[in-house]
């Protein structure tokens, strides 16, 4: 009987304790996603290099086995103020930290040590993907008429696929909760410098390096850097109002700000306290109107400050 494709279900959890299994649930651990991608057996095919006297091809044995996850997820706030929203476990797993405070927000901020992981659960049909020990990196998305969406990219350990009876994921409330599509009125604020312009897009990389180590006694897949950038493309102003080239040249560091959603419990709100743009190499004419593809790395000020994602 064949496997229908589409016939996914994807939870996650975050572990206690490095790669051991906190068995996620359907009723509290489902994601609603999108664009789900997996690769189910990643590594290498050690060639055994055996000198035979006859022509043939070498036999090879599996190593480094681990897997890879990406998928798409709406960037929207839960609905209620101070309430985590479903994908804030993925967040974490991508070296963010959660703050909470009740009734009032969620904010996210990135940190250096101490990442927490967490086990996929993907069913695809009744054949279960199961990914233990998994950290990865994300890309907010912000661009015009479109859905906001983090993209997230998860690296962890190798289990052999199985067959499990699916669980069933309440996606409820992540359905009832609609998203506002990118546009002027659902995103009331975009500055930069302190100058507010009109926008087409927006993305912030967390560009996290995330990389599998299989070594004897240890096995993991470690977050070993970060290097978070931006990409936005904006229309041109005169540059008596901002100058992104002299900007770039003067090495100098600005505020980047953006809000999108308006009403409470729904709004998302980003803030770059450092944005250095990096050369502005090129002009892009759209309907006949100039508008600068801009880029720039997110700096940390102090240290593990250098953006927050905050949920009201």
């Amino acid at each position: 009987m064949a496997i229908y494709w589409n016939s996914k279900v994807l939870l996650f959890k975050i572990e206690a304790a490095y790669g051991t299994d906190p068995t996620p649930t359907g009723a509290l651990n489902a994601i609603l996603a999108t664009q789900i991608r997996l690769s189910p057996m990643e590594g290498q095919d050690k060639s055994r290099e055996l000198e035979l006297p006859y022509h043939g091809a070498q036999a090879t044995i599996p190593t480094d086995l681990h897997m890879k996850l990406a998928f798409r997820v709406e960037a929207k706030g839960s609905g209620t103020k101070g309430t985590v929203p479903a994908f804030g476990p993925l967040l974490r797993a991508c070296g963010m930290a959660e703050t909470i405070i009740a009734t009032t927000s969620v904010t996210y901020n990135p940190i250096s040590s101490g990442h927490e992981a967490g086990t996929f659960y993907l069913w695809i049909g009744s054949t279960l993907y199961k990914m233990k020990g998994s950290r990865g990196t994300a890309t907010l998305h912000v661009d015009k008429q479109d859905i906001p969406y983090f993209e997230f990219d998860f690296t962890g350990l190798f289990t052999v696929a199985s067959e499990v009876v699916r669980a069933t994921p309440d996606l409820a409330a992540q359905l009832a909760n609609k998203p506002k599509v990118a546009n002027s009125a659902n995103t009331p604020t975009f500055l930069i410098n302190s100058v507010a312009f009109v926008m087409r897009s927006f993305a912030w990389r967390f560009a996290n390096s995330v990389e599998p180590r299989f070594l004897i006694g240890s096995e993991s897949a470690e977050i070993t850097g970060r290097d978070d950038a931006v990409d936005t493309t904006v229309e041109a102003v005169p540059v008596t109002t901002f100058n992104p080239y002299q900007l770039s040249i003067d090495q100098t560091t600005m505020p980047l700000s953006l809000v999108h959603g308006t009403a409470a419990g729904k709004i998302m709100t980003v803030n770059l306290p450092a944005l250095q743009l990096q050369r502005t190499t090129s002009l892009e004419n759209q309907q006949n109107i100039v508008e600068w593809p801009l880029k720039g790395l997110a700096l940390p000020v102090n240290g593990n400050d250098q953006g927050t994602i905050v949920f009201t």
